[in-house]
């Protein structure tokens, strides 16, 4: 049974997209995301924000040539979660 806090987490359906995408790629940029998403900038961020606070994802800051640049990754407590949300989803047919 998974728990009531990562179950609302879950499901807000930019977060959901967002974790869902990232479950299946080994990492992807803001960008990406905002693509997927279908999101606004700034709710993405908060959206992102809540996924990393969680422990489901992986926040990382860097530069590139002079840039800033940031990568998104799904963690092993964020596969595990969303493997159970899923699962939990299918229970509900």
């Amino acid at each position: 049974m998974m728990n009531k806090e990562t179950e609302k987490l879950l499901f807000n359906p930019i977060r959901l997209k967002a974790i869902s995408f990232l479950i299946s790629v080994e990492k992807c940029n803001f960008k990406t995301l905002i693509d997927v998403t279908d999101s606004t900038k700034g709710n993405l961020s908060i959206q992102l924000k809540k996924l990393n606070e969680a422990g489901l994802i992986d926040i990382k800051k860097y530069f590139h040539k002079s840039y800033p640049r940031t990568d998104y990754s799904i963690t092993k407590k964020g596969k595990k979660s969303f493997e159970e949300f899923f699962k939990e989803l299918k229970l509900l047919k």
